[in-house]
């Protein structure tokens, strides 16, 4: 895995949240998902040009607030259209109360 960059405290994001981060310049969505884990995806619908970040989390899903485009955080792969295409996922690591990312997408997939 490459370096990896704080981004925040655990404590920065809701269980069953997200928040906005920039990191060396990439857009990332970060998610705190409902079992405690967290996941980090490029914060761009690969449908249309609208911030992921500001949708809704779901289990292990984040929806699109636009058109309902709905992405698995595990592997970015589209789980509801309109969307077709996969979104970027990062390595995340949570380290003594923080929160690790690494900018080498996990699923090969690049934007």
């Amino acid at each position: 895995m490459s370096a990896t960059i704080r981004v925040c405290s655990t404590e920065d994001v809701p269980k069953g949240g997200v928040i906005a981060a920039e990191i060396d310049g990439t857009p990332v969505a970060l998610v705190h998902a409902d079992d405690d884990s967290f996941h980090a995806v490029y914060d761009e619908c690969s449908h249309a040009a609208v911030a992921l970040s500001e949708g809704e989390v779901d289990g292990c899903t984040l929806e699109c607030w636009l058109h309902g485009s709905r992405f698995d955080l595990r592997t970015g792969q589209p789980t509801g259209l309109p969307a077709t295409e996969p979104v970027p996922v990062y390595p995340v690591e949570v380290r003594d109360g923080d929160v690790y990312i690494s900018l080498t997408p996990s699923n090969g997939v690049t934007r």
